[in-house]
């Protein structure tokens, strides 16, 4: 059979939100060809992303078109791709492979998946949900040496995991400046996730700015009122933000990479941002003021040098990175990162240039989970929508109608109401 190879290789995005959009496609362009063509979609749901936030993301890839889950297998049917990267939740990931498996197209395209940044929980339930896929890549060494460990326990194929990076590493590296000293503190929707705690991170913001009038000071937020992340923002700090700011304190939104080209110190909970900031060489600090807490995924950078406090900060002191983290972890590598992604490009490479695929074979079948895989797959539906037709216009119109009010009562009513059920 001729190979895949010999003509440009075409490579579809699905993804269900702005940050595993960013993830997404940034994987594409890295693990394509030079001649490699990237088409994108975005799964309509509850966080399917704003055109404001898809900018954002600096993916450099045209606009995703919205497709449902059935929809974007319809487009695999009738499109040929040569490789299709899930940038989606663990489920729908698992979801998708059992439909590719139930009805693949001719030939199946190269499936490839992975995690938008720190794996800080849910590594077994995300990793077995993941399996089936030709690529699960790993964003670090330390990242690929787990999730084999966890394949290898349950006796499930570890082959496809291929250590790579984080696609959207990179800017120009730290240079301190005498006439500026921007400290930012990156946001995060869901860490953590009490008003009380997430006030009193504005407090002790609110209070360095007061401590440091001649320092500039930036709450990076990730998203406005009204739109979605991957995860939800029940206490949005714009919100709790409302009463007067001190002159040196901004919110402001924006794409990372050009926050952190004016950055001095990156505060966070938790966030990925910090692996950016490390990347770059800017000065970063990981909170430990609520603790040091599964739950608050900062547990992920004991051993990094990075854990302080907001009074250890008020006082002028800044985390030193302990080079042997930073080494495990794929940041600040000293040129490595450039070939980060050499493996998994040429392991696309030989996929498309070998015999046809099989049909995906998860580790999850109806023998191996026969309480739990039964529920993921009716939860999407989509076990048989490989092999439906598409829905009539009326019956589309209908279903869209249906999603949109669906949509707006998640993202506006539902936090509304539960707010007003705490009072």
């Amino acid at each position: 059979m001729p190979s895949r190879t010999s003509a440009a290789v075409r490579i579809a995005v699905l993804a269900d939100s702005d940050t595993r959009w960013k993830w997404g496609a940034l994987t594409a362009r890295r693990i394509a060809p030079e001649d490699g063509r990237v088409t994108g979609f975005v799964l309509r749901g509850r966080a399917t992303p704003t055109a404001r936030q898809l900018a954002e993301t600096g993916a450099g890839v045209g606009a995703p078109r919205e497709v449902t889950g059935a929809g974007f297998l319809r487009v695999l049917r009738e499109e040929a791709y040569d490789v299709v990267v899930l940038a989606l939740v663990g489920g729908t990931v698992q979801a998708m492979l059992h439909a590719l498996a139930g009805a693949p197209p001719h030939p199946r395209p190269v499936v490839v998946t992975g995690y938008v940044g720190v794996v800080y929980e849910k590594l077994a339930d995300g990793l077995l949900l993941r399996h089936g896929a030709d690529l699960v890549l790993a964003n670090s060494r330390h990242d690929a040496e787990r999730f084999r460990a966890v394949y290898e326990g349950v006796g499930a194929d570890p082959s496809a995991v291929v250590e790579a990076a984080l696609p959207f590493l990179g800017g120009a590296p730290y240079t301190p400046r005498e006439d500026r000293d921007t400290v930012v503190f990156a946001a995060q929707p869901s860490v953590p996730a009490t008003r009380e705690e997430r006030a009193y991170l504005l407090r002790r913001l609110t209070g360095h700015a007061l401590l440091h009038p001649h320092r500039e000071v930036l709450l990076k937020l990730r998203s406005r009122p009204g739109e979605h992340t991957t995860h939800l923002e029940e206490h949005p700090y714009q919100k709790l933000a409302r009463g007067p700011l001190p002159p040196n304190l901004r919110l402001v939104h924006g794409h990372m990479g050009e926050v952190l080209d004016r950055t001095d110190l990156l505060v966070t909970v938790s966030s990925t941002a910090a692996l950016e900031a490390l990347h770059r060489r800017v000065p970063t600090a990981v909170l430990t003021d609520l603790g040091v807490r599964e739950a608050l995924g900062n547990h992920h950078f004991i051993g990094s040098g990075l854990l302080t406090s907001w009074d250890a900060l008020d006082g002028g002191h800044r985390p030193v990175p302990d080079e042997a983290w930073l080494a495990a972890q794929g940041v600040a590598s000293h040129g490595a990162y450039e070939r980060a992604f050499d493996a998994a490009r040429a392991r696309v490479l030989d996929l498309l240039a070998g015999p046809p695929l099989p049909p995906p074979a998860p580790w999850y079948t109806r023998a191996t989970a026969p309480g739990y895989l039964p529920g993921v797959l009716a939860r999407h539906r989509l076990d048989s929508a490989a092999a439906a037709p598409a829905a009539g216009p009326v019956r589309r119109a209908l279903r869209d109608a249906a999603r949109s009010v669906y949509r707006h009562g998640v993202q506006r009513v539902a936090p509304v109401v539960r707010r007003l059920g705490e009072l």
